[in-house]
């Protein structure tokens, strides 16, 4: 690994991020994250996306499954995935320093159908991996980084380069997860039209049965497929997106436990705040105090 090139991550983060904050930037596609100590664990959903550790270490957990991340690691997310991340190591002197990529499905697509990559077949992998960051990968990354420096250089070039990121992990060790996704006809590109519709249609009652017929899969192909790329069933996935966005409304638009629990598809609030206080470790009203207390 070159050091001087994660240095370079390291240097622009602490220029253009925010202490103990996730920070926009100019590339649309690019965050920036910075925390001086540990964090607690945060639910959020993951779309398309690379997040890479210049300094210290975090931890993202799908379904049960805890994936830990060290500096010159990267997180590949090549579906919309409900997690929770928390960062594990951080310190003021040496924080924990991140960056997210978003990754633009149309573009994996547009590569593949351009013969940019070779076509994968096989099971559908998980939908989240970690993996070292390759010199290639890491140079790109760089380069898209040193824009923030040279703001009239982003709308000509970012493309270009976010371009390139894609195509380098498309020709990495993790580039089937992205390839078997946007290969038409593949399981894995008929779960993540699913994962699509579920996350577009997270409030309508689901009929698994349906579901499976309309992206094409016999039902108990759809099960396992699903669970291959999630590590979640159809109905588990779509439990927790409805509770995170119960959760955004509460915070967000200022609504109480009950009609949050109707927009996202709850007929009983009494279920809507079991579960709830089940995924996030507290009743609706409790942790939606904490939080507002934790920002205030």
């Amino acid at each position: 690994m070159d050091n001087s090139k994660m240095d370079t991550l390291v240097t622009a983060i602490r220029q253009h991020g925010h202490r103990d904050s996730v920070t926009n930037t100019e590339i649309p596609e690019m965050k920036l994250s910075w925390f001086s100590s540990p964090t607690t664990a945060v639910s959020l959903v993951y779309e398309p996306c690379l997040c890479v550790v210049a300094q210290g270490a975090k931890e993202v957990v799908l379904a049960g499954e805890t994936f830990p991340m060290a500096s010159a690691e990267f997180l590949l997310v090549s579906v919309e995935l409900p997690v929770d991340a928390r960062v594990a190591v951080a310190t003021p002197e040496k924080p924990y320093l991140g960056m997210q990529i978003s990754l633009d499905p149309k573009v994996v697509g547009e590569m593949l159908a351009d013969g940019t990559t070779v076509s994968s077949s096989g099971p559908p992998e998980r939908g989240l991996s970690v993996s070292s960051i390759d010199p290639l990968l890491l140079d790109a990354i760089g380069r898209l980084a040193g824009m923030l420096d040279s703001p009239q250089d982003i709308r000509p070039l970012a493309p270009l380069v976010l371009r390139e990121i894609t195509h380098r992990i498309l020709t990495g060790p993790q580039g089937v997860r992205l390839r078997q996704m946007a290969m038409a006809g593949a399981p894995a590109y008929r779960i993540a039209q699913a994962i699509r519709w579920l996350k577009d249609h997270f409030a309508t009652p689901l009929k698994i049965e349906a579901l499976a017929e309309t992206v094409g899969l016999s039902t108990s192909s759809f099960h396992l497929h699903f669970k291959n790329v999630t590590a979640m069933t159809p109905l588990q996935y779509q439990k927790r997106m409805r509770l995170q966005e119960a959760r955004n409304l509460m915070l967000g638009e200022k609504l109480d436990a009950a009609e949050a629990a109707f927009r996202v598809g709850y007929e009983s609030p009494s279920q809507f705040s079991r579960e709830y206080r089940r995924m996030f470790g507290a009743p609706p009203r409790q942790d939606i105090d904490a939080l507002l207390a934790a920002v205030s």
